[in-house]
């Protein structure tokens, strides 16, 4: 289904477009990121928050140092406090991510994953790629609300095609 290859380049497209999310965002003002914009997790700040929510949640299940986030009723949209604290809390976690799919071989994606869900109540089995492919792509999924409300706002949304994606060093 997916090779250590499609995960070493999401994970890099991830940090990438996290990188330009917060070149825009540190210019904005605090207002700005609280405004709703009538999307699923209201505003800017929400949706960032849950895709850090979401993205530290299914890292602690496949790496035993990522330590999983406390339980919240409001889909993570208050996880952290401030721009500041998600910046820094993104970069770590779009570090360790990138060092994971690095390390990954082609037999580690192989087989299932269990963990309780706490949305669901209960616990779940699922293959692990079928996994790592769901946590890519609620990453773009959520990204494109954001970059929807960072327009919305008037700001230069960030270039999000893969295909332009600056070459690593």
């Amino acid at each position: 289904m997916i090779s250590k290859e499609f995960v070493l380049t999401m994970a890099q497209y991830n940090a990438w477009q996290n990188k330009q999310i917060m070149e825009i965002t540190k210019g904005m003002d605090t207002a700005e990121l609280y405004v709703d914009h009538k999307a699923f997790f209201r505003t800017i700040m929400g949706t960032l928050n849950h895709l850090l929510l979401g993205d530290s949640l299914w890292m602690s299940r496949m790496c035993d140092d990522v330590a999983r986030p406390a339980p919240c009723d409001d889909g993570g949209v208050t996880l952290t406090d401030t721009l500041g604290e998600w910046q820094a809390q993104r970069f770590r976690l779009d570090g360790r991510m990138r060092i994971w799919a690095q390390t990954l071989s082609n037999i580690d994606l192989a087989g299932e994953l269990s963990w309780w869900s706490g949305a669901l109540e209960r616990d779940l089995t699922q293959p692990k790629a079928l996994c790592i492919l769901h946590m890519f792509n609620h990453q773009t999924h959520h990204r494109g609300q954001v970059h929807a409300m960072l327009t919305a706002a008037g700001q230069v949304a960030p270039v999000t095609d893969i295909v332009f994606m600056p070459k690593e060093d």
